[in-house]
């Protein structure tokens, strides 16, 4: 079965666009996540010790979980492939460079970037950059 989305990074790279979901969102860790936090994730990742949740700074707050770092959502609207090579590492670089930390999370069809909320329009020019 052949790949889904660009796999070529000179491509990748020279249609990149970035587009910001709306909203403020942290990571929290739970034990056991309830199912209505659940709901209300936009990202999990299960690990060993908790599950990771990707939320709105409100959900978090209302549910009396702890705001630690309040990240803007960024969308590479690229479609790539989950066979792509180098896109992360590009983009990674791109944002390094420009001193500014990101958190990824890969999507089936796109990848998606979560930086500190003071830096998003900086990393927004970063990764579109000519």
């Amino acid at each position: 079965m052949p790949a889904r989305g660009e796999t070529d990074l000179v491509k990748m790279l020279a249609g990149l666009a970035v587009t910001r979901r709306d909203g403020v969102f942290t990571f929290v860790a739970v034990r056991e996540p309830t199912p209505a936090l659940v709901a209300r994730a936009h990202g999990v990742v299960r690990e060993a010790d908790a599950t990771t949740l990707v939320l709105p700074v409100d959900v978090a707050t209302d549910h009396g979980l702890p705001v630690t770092v309040e990240m803007a959502w960024l969308t590479l609207t690229v479609q790539s492939s989950l066979e792509a090579v180098g896109l992360t590492a590009a983009f990674s670089r791109m944002l390094g460079d420009a001193g500014i930390p990101c958190n990824v999370l890969a999507g089936h069809d796109h990848d998606h970037i979560l930086v500190p909320v003071r830096d998003a329009d900086a990393a927004v020019a970063a990764l579109t950059a000519p």
